[in-house]
């Protein structure tokens, strides 16, 4: 349960009366709690440990994307130097469970690419930390070395030698010039089933305090082609362009046919090998190993996309020989 000093936090604000149980934690460090009130009405706390996650970008980003009117929890009461927030509550039910209980995909995804380019298309604003924050070269490589890092050393055992490290860099680079080249807007970084709710005929954007400033496609590429839950090829084309046809309209982004499938494609391979290489980190480091169920999946939309363009083939032969991907 929680610690005395996060009961006090709480009672000082909304009084006595309440209860409160786990909701769940997540990858991080921060565990969710409901409180529920005397008259039934609920709030969520989080509880984020100071020493091991800075609540402030979350403070942050949520006020700058409520402002603007994005679906993201409003937060009632915060006390950034101890970790503990009051926030909305926006329920249990994650995109990936209303799917299970039978909603309709089809409107889910079509809401939730509504209120993707609601997000996209949020004005730069210098007092945003996620608008100091860019998917830079830098911060890509950081993403791809933990495939190579992680990954491939700790869950497979396998040693790179350094010549494939350097063919896997070639690949690397070439897949970072292409998503380098597109226009580049807000960033949430994990759009996808287990990040978006579903309340109250309503969407609900949660774990956003990562977001950057970068490629236009990459949150489309995460919600498409999502480590949790597998769609058929119509149906991501189906939605790729709905989300087109608004990001036209929105942002001014107006690729021709090719262009976009390869903006779209090289980001999300980067976005895909960037999870699995998480994924093996959770495992290693966290002990939290349930995520490594997620990499056939995660690697099946790699394995479909590489052979679309030779210059990529080098990396699919690299991930077949180090047994990432199926041949």
């Amino acid at each position: 349960m929680i610690t005395p000093h996060a009961h006090h936090f709480i009672e000082d604000r909304i009084g006595s009366g309440f209860t409160i149980h786990k909701i769940s934690g997540d990858a991080s460090f921060r565990t969710y709690y409901r409180v529920v009130l005397p008259d039934n009405a609920t709030l969520v706390f989080m509880d984020a440990p100071p020493d091991k996650e800075d609540s402030r970008p979350f403070v942050d980003i949520a006020t700058f994307l409520v402002r603007h009117a994005v679906s993201v929890p409003k937060i009632f009461h915060a006390d950034v130097d101890r970790g503990f927030l009051l926030l909305e509550d926006f329920g249990d039910v994650t995109f990936l469970e209303a799917l299970r209980q039978g909603e309709n995909a089809k409107m889910l995804y079509t809401r939730a690419v509504a209120d993707l380019l609601k997000l996209q298309k949020t004005p730069r604003d210098g007092r945003c930390i996620a608008h100091g924050r860019p998917y830079d070269r830098a911060l890509l490589n950081r993403e791809f070395a933990l495939l190579t890092d992680w990954y491939i050393p700790g869950i497979l055992k396998q040693t790179i030698s350094d010549a494939d490290q350097k063919t896997f860099q070639v690949v690397f680079d070439l897949i970072i010039d292409q998503v380098l080249q597109q226009p580049v807007v807000l960033v949430h970084r994990d759009f996808h089933s287990r990040n978006l709710m579903w309340s109250k005929d309503r969407v609900g954007i949660i774990d956003f305090q990562d977001a950057v400033t970068g490629p236009v496609t990459y949150d489309l590429a995460s919600l498409l082609r999502d480590c949790y839950v597998a769609w058929d090829r119509p149906f991501r084309d189906e939605l790729s362009q709905i989300w087109l046809q608004g990001a036209k309209e929105s942002l001014g982004y107006r690729p021709d046919p090719e262009t976009f499938a390869r903006d779209f494609d090289f980001m999300a391979v980067q976005r895909n090998l960037k999870a699995v290489g998480i994924f093996g980190r959770l495992s290693l480091r966290d002990g939290k190993h349930g995520y490594l169920q997620d990499v056939p999946r995660t690697m099946g939309y790699v394995r479909e996309t590489l052979p679309r363009y030779p210059e990529l083939a080098p990396l699919a032969d690299m991930l077949v020989n180090y047994r990432v991907m199926e041949p």
